[in-house]
C-alpha cells in the first residue's frame, strides 16, 4: 500500500513539475503580448541617403552597469525629452521620424509625425539604435547616423 501511495505522490509531483515548466516557458510569450509585442516595419534612410527596409524594428540601447557589464533594452517606442520629462512615443502611433544632429554631442533631434498628423520636435532621451531584420540579415542603425525612419 505504501508503494502505491509513493507512486501517486511521485506522479503528482511530476505533473506539477510539468505544469510549472509549461507556465514558466509560456510566461515570456504572454508578457511580450501584454507589452505590445507587435512587429513593426519601416524604411530607414541614413545620412548617406541609403535606404534599408526593416522588419521587426525596435529601438535598442545598452545600459552600462559596470565596466564590463551592460543591460540590453529593446523598445517598441521612441524615448524623447520634452523639457525635463521623458516621453515614450509608441511605434503604433508614429508615421515618420526625421532626425538631425544636435549640438555638443547630445543625442539627435527627432521631428516626429504621428499617424493622426500631429508633429513635434524632441531630443532623443537616449543615444540608441534602430535594429531590425533586412533581407540580408540583422541590421543595427545608430540613430545619430539616420536622417529618416518611415513606418509602414
Amino acid at each position: 500500500m505504501n508503494h502505491t501511495k509513493a507512486h501517486r505522490c511521485s506522479l503528482g509531483a511530476s505533473v506539477a513539475l510539468l505544469i510549472g515548466t509549461i507556465v514558466w516557458l509560456a510566461a515570456p510569450v504572454a508578457w511580450a503580448a501584454s507589452e505590445g509585442g507587435e512587429s513593426f516595419k519601416a524604411v530607414a534612410t541614413d545620412t548617406q541617403s541609403l535606404q534599408t527596409e526593416l522588419e521587426n524594428i525596435i529601438f535598442y540601447y545598452e545600459e552600462k552597469v559596470s565596466e564590463t557589464a551592460f543591460i540590453p533594452h529593446e523598445l517598441r517606442e521612441l524615448p524623447v525629452k520634452r523639457g525635463t520629462s521623458t516621453v515614450k512615443i509608441k511605434f503604433t502611433s508614429i508615421k515618420q521620424i526625421d532626425l538631425k544632429p544636435s549640438e555638443k554631442g547630445e543625442p539627435p533631434i527627432a521631428s516626429v509625425t504621428l499617424k493622426d498628423g500631429k508633429t513635434g520636435e524632441f531630443q532623443l532621451a537616449i543615444a540608441g539604435s534602430f535594429k531590425g531584420q533586412s533581407a540580408f540579415g540583422e541590421v543595427e542603425l545608430p540613430a545619430a547616423q539616420l536622417s529618416r525612419v518611415v513606418f509602414q
